[in-house]
C-alpha cells in the first residue's frame, strides 16, 4: 500500500506547509507585519515570524483563499515567488491582486469550482467559504473559497476564513468524509463587527461543523496571531474534553 505520509507545518494564522506527492504546498502565509503597518496599527503580531519569505525556496505551490491581507499578504508572497519557482492559486480576486503586484500569469492558477490536479495522485477541489456569507464572483467562482486536498485517499480539508452554512457544508462532503479538518475558531461578535473585523467560527461552531463532515481529526485554526482573535487552547480543549466529540483534537502551535 502506498505511503499517505503528509508532513505538516504550522506559520501562524491559517498559514500552512503541507508536503505530500512530493511536493511542497503553502497556503495563506503572513510572514510579514503588513496588517499593523498598512491597515491597523493595533494590530501586532502575537507569534513571531517562523521564516522570512525570501528563505523559502522550496515552495512548489501557494495556495491562497482570499484577498485579505492577513491570509493574501503582497510582501510574504512576493518573497517567496521570488525566492521559488512556485505556481500560485486562488479564487479570482485573488488572481487579479497577483497580477497587480506583478506575478505573471503563467504562473496564476484560477481556483473556480472544478478540481485541481497537481499530480497523479492529488487533487485539489475548491469548495465555497461563507465569508462572511458565500459571495459568487462574475468569473464563476467565489470571492473566498476553502480547499480540500484528496492524496491517495486521504482528505485534508483546509477551510480558510469561513463561518458556518449548510452550502459549506455540502460542498466539502460532496468530496467525501475528511480525515483532517483546519477550522477557524475566531469567533464573530459584537466588538469585532464594530471594527471591521470579520470574525469566523466560535469553537463549538467549529466542532459541530467537524462532526457534519465526518471529520477523523480537527486542528484550530485563526487563534494566535493577533490579540482580538485570540482564542486560547485552554478554552478549545475545555470545550472539547466537555463535549466529548466523535473526532480527535490536533492544536499545532506555530513553530
Amino acid at each position: 500500500m502506498e505511503s499517505r505520509k503528509i508532513a505538516i507545518e504550522p506559520l501562524g494564522q491559517t498559514g500552512y506547509r503541507f508536503r505530500f506527492a512530493g511536493l511542497n504546498i503553502y497556503i495563506d502565509p503572513y510572514l510579514s507585519n503588513s496588517v499593523q503597518e498598512l491597515e491597523d496599527p493595533g494590530m501586532e503580531r502575537l507569534v513571531p515570524v517562523p521564516v522570512s519569505g525570501n528563505e523559502i525556496t522550496d515552495a512548489d505551490y501557494l495556495f491562497i483563499t482570499h484577498v485579505h491581507r492577513d491570509h493574501c499578504d503582497a510582501e510574504t508572497i512576493l518573497a517567496i515567488s521570488g525566492a521559488s519557482t512556485c505556481k500560485l492559486a486562488g479564487p479570482g480576486p485573488v488572481c487579479n491582486r497577483l497580477r497587480e503586484i506583478g506575478i505573471g500569469s503563467e504562473r496564476i492558477i484560477q481556483a473556480g469550482k472544478s478540481p485541481i490536479t497537481l499530480a497523479r495522485d492529488l487533487v485539489v477541489h475548491p469548495v465555497p467559504a461563507a465569508h462572511p456569507e458565500i459571495e459568487e464572483t462574475g468569473d464563476g467562482g467565489w470571492f473566498a473559497v476553502g480547499y480540500v486536498f484528496v492524496y491517495r485517499g486521504y482528505r485534508l480539508y483546509h477551510a480558510g476564513d469561513t463561518s458556518l452554512r449548510d452550502e459549506v457544508i455540502d460542498a466539502v462532503r460532496a468530496v467525501g468524509d475528511i480525515d483532517k479538518a483546519f477550522l477557524p475558531v475566531n469567533e464573530r461578535n459584537f466588538y469585532k463587527d464594530k471594527r471591521g473585523i470579520i470574525g469566523n467560527m466560535t469553537i463549538r461552531e467549529a466542532f459541530y461543523m467537524a462532526e457534519a463532515i465526518n471529520a477523523r481529526t480537527l486542528v484550530p485554526t485563526h487563534w494566535d496571531m493577533f490579540a482580538i482573535n485570540r482564542v486560547f487552547p485552554e478554552e478549545i480543549e475545555l470545550v472539547y474534553n466537555r463535549l466529548e466529540p466523535g473526532f480527535e483534537l490536533e492544536i499545532l502551535p506555530c513553530g
